[in-house]
Formats: C-alpha cells, structure tokens, sequence
C-alpha cells in the first residue's frame, strides 16, 4: 500500500481524532506517517508542499494559490473557540494591536482575525511559538498577546485579563460558525486515494468519539505538561460534529473567511 505523510499538530484535539488513522485502527487502501508539528509549523511547510495530508490554517491556505484542497474531515471549526488577545491591564483592541504584541505565527488564522477585527494591519508584532506567548505577556515583554490552543483556558492563571474574543467578534459579524484550521491533501495527490484519505479521517474521528478512551495515552503522550482536565476541555471545544463533516455551514464559512482574507 503507499504510505502518505501525514502533518497534524501535537494538541489533544488532533492526537485525539487522528489516532485512530495513525495507528491503523480504520480501514484505508495506504498507511500513514504522522508528522507532529506546530500549526505554523505546518503552515510554513506547506509552502514546500512537504506533506500529502496536512492541517493548515486557514490565514495560510488563503496564501498558498491552490496548492492545497481541503477537505471534509478533519477540521476545527465552531463556536466558542475563538483566539483571545489578552494582556495585563485592560485595553482596547486597536491598543493591543498596535503592539508590541505577541503572536503564534503571521500565517494562523488567529492573525488574520486580529487584522479584520482590529479593522488595520497590527502594528509591532513580535512573532513566537504559541505556548510562549502567555509568558512572554506575563513578563511584560510585550503589551499583549494573541492565544490559541489550551491557553484560553489558562491566562487568567497567569494573571491576565482578556481584551477580546476573536470567536465572539466573528459570530457577531457573521453569524456563522468560526474556521480555524482544516486537513487538507496537496493538490497532485491522486484524486482517488485524496477521496479515501477524506473517509479514512472521517472514520478516525469517529472511531475518537465512539472510543474515547483509547487515544489516551497517545494524548498524554504530546500534551506535555497540560493538564488532564485542560486536555478535556481542548477535546471538548475543538472536535465537534464539524470534525466529521463540514457540511454547507462549514464550507459557506470557510468561504466567507477566505474571502476577507484575500480581499
């Protein structure tokens, strides 16, 4: 069988839904090698078309001219899972915006909805891995900072206050539900076998919900030092019935989205 390199992120949401393809527990007519980076990560690396399979952002996909299709399965997309800029003092939006503020990567998608709900291109941005940011705005190295993943669930230990809600912003613009990433297949991959990699993913994620106990150790194994009520509340907020399918709300909102993006 061919074997198809497989880029997704070491967060519980994706080592929750994807463990089943990983380790073969679906049927599929190819193997698959996970690759676990973090989302820029993969974003920057699509621009080489190093995977097969891959997440990617979706400030990212609006970049790469096609390079990438996505698909069906697979996605973190919903409500109430917006990025969060927060700070140590109360701000403003264009405030914080206006630097110097820290961010997980200029190709996520939590960037992108900085610039459309700043209403202006951020000014002074200090780019930095995502699980940094909470520190560096703890330390006062920067104003504010733009937080995706499990920090939503930890600032308010590190004494910060939030100044906006990127999720809230955009339900409220749009009324849709929020697209934050997508598995998409590189777009010379045969279109047979990117068909059943979209089925394979979906029965993972669905193999995840039926059996969700049996991706725990993998989990745990690339949570580092998050929590297990944290990992819970990622899985939680993260993988939804969205992740089976996008359906015609997902897609309309990814295409709403990309289109603010090119526009």
């Amino acid at each position: 069988m061919p074997e198809l390199s497989f880029g997704f992120s070491p967060c519980p949401n994706d080592t929750f839904a994807f463990h089943a393809l990983a380790h073969g527990l679906v049927d599929a007519p190819f193997t698959v090698r996970p690759e676990l980076h973090d989302i820029e990560q993969l974003n920057q690396r699509a621009r080489a078309g190093e995977f097969d399979l891959t997440k990617l952002s979706f400030g990212a996909l609006a970049q790469l001219d096609g390079q990438y299709v996505p698909l069906r399965s697979g996605a973190a997309l919903g409500r109430g899972v917006g990025p969060l800029v927060v700070a140590r003092t109360e701000l403003s939006l264009e405030e914080a915006a206006a630097g110097p503020i820290a961010i997980p990567g200029r190709d996520t998608t939590a960037f992108l909805l900085l610039g459309l709900a700043a209403g202006a291109a951020p000014g002074e941005v200090v780019e930095l891995r995502y699980d940094e940011i909470l520190g560096a705005v703890e330390r006062g190295d920067v104003a504010a900072g733009l937080i995706i993943h499990e920090s939503r669930f930890t600032f308010r230990d590190h004494g910060l206050v939030q100044v906006a809600d990127m999720g809230a912003w955009w339900e409220a613009e749009t009324g849709m539900p929020l697209p934050l990433a997508t598995i998409c297949a590189r777009r010379d991959l045969d279109p047979e076998l990117r068909d059943a990699a979209e089925l394979a993913i979906r029965a993972s994620v669905a193999h995840a919900f039926a059996h969700p106990e049996a991706s725990a150790d993998y989990v745990r194994a690339h949570a580092q030092e998050m929590s297990a009520d944290v990992c819970r509340q990622h899985i939680e907020l993260y993988v939804n019935d969205f992740s089976i399918d996008l359906g015609d709300e997902g897609f309309a909102a990814i295409d709403h989205l990309l289109g603010a993006a090119r526009a």
